[in-house]
């Protein structure tokens, strides 16, 4: 299957349904929806718009998540961190296996940027073979550009 190498989305999007567990709702009835904008062709990275309407949660988390608020707010709270609103332009960072109750207030719209972990010797390897890759890159061909500098 061919894949472009640029793919357009739009955060304007018709959202699916996608049910809280029932287990981890604290109180009210929040409803969440969303819609998958982009995946990576290895399928560990992806980019997400999720909405939620009002309502206390608990939300337990399996791969690495940064999201950024786009409308409404949220008050989050975890173990050894007070709770705290955010709201549009904020930007944060869950790490795999974090836990966090979420306060939806009215409603909430994030776009989402996930990534699933790799174990840690497989993270490992990663980098030592993309070290490897950089060394035996000759200065005549063309290198990835990166927003972070040297990788």
């Amino acid at each position: 299957m061919s894949r472009a190498m640029i793919e357009i989305g739009s955060c304007n999007v018709d959202l699916e349904l996608r049910p809280i567990e029932p287990s981890w709702i604290i109180e009210g009835n929040p409803v969440s929806r969303s819609h998958i904008l982009s995946t990576s062709a290895d399928g560990t990275a992806s980019t997400i718009i999720w909405s939620c309407t009002e309502g206390r949660f608990n939300w337990y988390y399996d791969i690495d998540e940064t999201i950024m608020i786009m409308e409404g707010s949220i008050v989050l709270e975890s173990d050894g961190m007070p709770p705290k609103r955010y709201g549009p332009g904020d930007v944060i960072f869950f790490r795999d296996g974090a836990h966090a109750k979420w306060h939806v207030e009215g409603h909430v719209k994030k776009i989402a940027f996930c990534r699933k972990t790799n174990p840690v010797m497989i993270g490992f390897l990663i980098r030592v073979v993309n070290k490897l890759k950089r060394m035996f890159v000759s200065t005549g061909e063309r290198r990835p550009a990166s927003l972070m500098g040297a990788g």
